[in-house]
């Protein structure tokens, strides 16, 4: 799990303009990984982008890496 919420730190980080305030929660239920995304309430329209296209492209490499692992993982986005 650890190596999804890097993986995840290292995609969003470019993004955000407060790359301090990036905090990446997870739980592992079994073989499924739900990671939670925080950042700054300025960077979320940066993290979602338009219609959501950035959060599907993060979700979809994080969703690529986690194959390998034999996991499933879910990326969330809180409001």
């Amino acid at each position: 799990m650890e190596q999804l919420e890097n993986l995840l730190r290292v995609l969003v980080r470019p993004l955000v303009e407060r790359p301090d305030r990036i905090e990446i929660s997870g739980r592992e239920e079994g073989s499924r990984v739900r990671l939670t995304l925080r950042v700054a309430d300025e960077d979320m329209g940066r993290i979602i982008g338009r219609q959501g296209r950035t959060i599907n492209a993060i979700r979809k490499v994080v969703k690529a890496a986690s194959v390998r692992l034999g996991k499933r993982v879910t990326v969330e986005v809180p409001d």
